[in-house]
Order: C-alpha cells, then sequence, then structure tokens
C-alpha cells in the first residue's frame, strides 16, 4: 500500500483537486481510497509533526542493520 497526504479544499461542486505530483504517481484505473478530515486545529497539526521529528530522531544509522535481518533467509 502507498499514501500520500495532501492539503485541499472542497469546491462548491464537490470536487477535490488532486496535486499534479500526487495524481502522477497513481496508475490509472487504480482503486484509491479517499480520507476527508476538516476543522484540523494548527495545534493538531504542530503536534503531527513534532510526533514525526521525534520519531526520527530516534532512528539511528546503526538501527538499518534490523532491516537486513527483513530480507535475510532463515538458517534452519
Amino acid at each position: 500500500m502507498k499514501t500520500a497526504d495532501f492539503r485541499g479544499e472542497l469546491t462548491p461542486d464537490g470536487q477535490i483537486a488532486v496535486p499534479p505530483e500526487i495524481a502522477s504517481q497513481v496508475p490509472p484505473g487504480e482503486q484509491i481510497q479517499v480520507v476527508l478530515q476538516w476543522n484540523i486545529s494548527m495545534d493538531d497539526v504542530a503536534w503531527r509533526a513534532l510526533g514525526r521529528q521525534q520519531f526520527e530522531n530516534a532512528y539511528a544509522a546503526d538501527d538499518s542493520v534490523y532491516e537486513l535481518l527483513i530480507h535475510d533467509t532463515p538458517t534452519r
């Protein structure tokens, strides 16, 4: 599953414009799922950004050794 996140507006006729850089990533005819959020406070946006930053700061380059184990064949 691939995801994309963008901000947009719902037009008076109920249309949502998908930014071209995101639309170009989705193959024609591909099934998609749309989730709408509104009344998002700036506090929520800042909280999410800080949480992501903290998560990324906790990831060390040495941790990539575990990603190698995912693709390693079992020895048993």
